[in-house]
């Protein structure tokens, strides 16, 4: 026999919804039912069974307030507030709108308080967390308008395109805090290497967004009358971007390998020679921002690295694509924490001056450019100095006479400005990685593939939550994350506003209840 405790007061709190439940079976077993097709009895169905979901939900908020019992409340002022008046807010829930009815405390000269709404965690605003985590889903991965329709097709709740952006925003306020207050279970990293990485894409924002330097120029290019245009033609992006910085923190098994090994890798036509199996990138955090400069971005993920390893013990790796501005800040944000790093020169970028310089000598696609960068590439894997494989490009260059040699010299410049990073030789026999893989990928997923859409122009504001959260969810962070988001929305907008975060229960204790079988 089951048993459940209810308010004296409020039998038949739940009829609305069981007149619902009625009429739904009713109709099911009717004639007209039986004539449907499955797909229309499942659209009657879901349609319908949202409606006894919210009135069920009303039942039980209606129900709370029925049996709210609180004599006095004490705000964080100070101040005992012992008015009371009957007030209702509505509240947009995933099955609809409700109504929720409850107390609120008063006293002369002092801002009302209301113990259950702190007993639900109702948010500020009228969107419930259920449709706050629904709109961060669908942000996450599609465009604003797509989310207000998919909101409206599969549930109750309806929000407009500026609410879903604010809303948005709400929703990743906690991000920095997460992160700053996670505990990390780093033992099993024990002998990994330590990686940060980072890179930059640029996402097109609304002019008055841009940085003071690119929306001068900006308004120096003009504009049309009927400006903007629905798509940026060629050219028009420019002076139009807002750069996202973005950062990479993990760990790795050293990989031991052979120069031959990461050329047949970077063939185009790979071959069938087994491979040792390459390890993966363990507990890895990546993560976007266009709000932030390169500067705050690194020095976070240096503290990542920090909260990892704070003895400072194992070693930390940085793969860089070579710009100083980049290496100054890196160099700096590692002198802040007191850590040793090994910065190694991403492998891929400077294949790409090597290709430059190898079709002013061999036009492009053919085997002998390509027999051309493999020799140059060994040698640096060899260990040979970068100094000397430009000065060799050169005189190359120079002995047949190249007329058109700009990649040939840019090329050398790049290996000579670079030498001292180029340690190829040194990371195959460590075991480090080589190449920016991680970022130029999250570089693609975090930013381009949602934040470069044709026609969109961003916010700062906007694009940084959507950036926020598509990060946790790559990280495999979000239902972490909206949990401590949860708890994090109760003590700021609840229990931050009573005297020592005590919040009263405004529901009678058991002797108030009585047992109904």
């Amino acid at each position: 026999m089951s048993a459940a405790y209810t308010i004296a007061t409020a039998e038949g709190a739940f009829s609305s919804a069981q007149e619902q439940f009625d009429a739904m079976a009713k109709h099911l077993a009717s004639v007209v039912a039986l004539d449907m097709t499955h797909d229309a009895i499942e659209r009657y169905v879901v349609n319908e069974g949202r409606e006894l979901e919210r009135r069920m939900l009303q039942a039980h908020l209606d129900l709370r307030a029925a049996a709210e019992r609180i004599v006095a409340v004490v705000g964080k002022d100070g101040v005992e507030r012992r008015d009371r008046r009957r007030s209702t807010r509505v509240l947009m829930s995933l099955v609809g709108e409700v109504g929720v009815s409850r107390l609120l405390y008063q006293g002369d000269g002092v801002v009302g308080l209301a113990p259950l709404d702190a007993s639900l965690n109702l948010p500020r605003e009228a969107y419930s967390l259920g449709v706050r985590r629904r709109v961060s889903e669908e942000v996450a991965s599609a465009s604003f308008d797509h989310a207000v329709e998919r909101i409206s097709e599969t549930t109750g709740a309806v929000i407009a395109k500026r609410q879903v952006e604010q809303v948005t925003r709400r929703a990743a306020f906690d991000f920095d805090g997460f992160y700053a207050a996670r505990p990390l279970d780093v033992e099993d990293e024990a002998g990994m290497l330590l990686v940060l990485t980072f890179d930059a894409a640029g996402i097109i924002v609304r002019t008055e967004d841009l940085r003071d330097a690119t929306r001068r120029a900006a308004e120096k290019q003009g504009r049309d009358p009927d400006w903007p245009p629905k798509r940026l033609g060629t050219g028009q992006k420019r002076n139009r971007k807002r750069m996202a910085q973005v950062a990479a923190v993990y760990a790795i098994e050293p990989y031991m390998r052979e120069p031959e090994d990461i050329v047949r890798e970077l063939r185009r036509v790979q071959d069938a020679t087994p491979r040792k199996p390459r390890p993966k990138p363990a507990n890895k955090r990546a993560w976007a921002s266009v709000k932030r400069d390169a500067g705050d971005v690194i020095d976070v993920a240096f503290q990542e690295a920090l909260r990892r390893d704070p003895e400072r013990r194992r070693r930390w790796v940085v793969l860089v694509d070579g710009s100083k501005a980049q290496l100054d800040l890196v160099r700096a944000a590692a002198a802040k924490v007191g850590a040793e790093i090994e910065i190694v020169l991403d492998l891929l970028h400077m294949l790409e001056y090597l290709w430059k310089a190898a079709h002013c000598f061999h036009p492009h696609g053919t085997v002998e450019a390509e027999r051309w960068v493999t020799e140059r590439l060994v040698m640096l894997l060899d260990g040979a100095d970068a100094s000397a494989v430009a000065g060799g490009i050169r005189r190359s260059a120079t002995l047949q006479g190249l007329e058109q040699r700009g990649g040939v010299d840019a090329c050398a410049a790049y290996l000579c400005k670079y030498r001292a990073l180029i340690r190829y030789a040194e990371a195959i026999e460590q075991g480090w990685p080589i190449a920016t893989g991680v970022i130029e990928g999250a570089c693609r997923y975090l930013v381009r593939d949602r934040m470069d859409k044709t026609g969109a122009r961003w916010s700062v504001e906007g694009a940084e939550a959507v950036l926020q959260l598509r990060a946790l969810r790559a990280n495999g962070d979000f239902d972490e994350y909206w949990a401590y988001h949860v708890r994090a929305e109760h003590d700021r907008n609840h229990a931050s506003r009573y005297d020592g975060k005590n919040v009263p229960n405004p529901l009678p204790t058991r002797g108030h209840l009585r047992r109904v079988k």
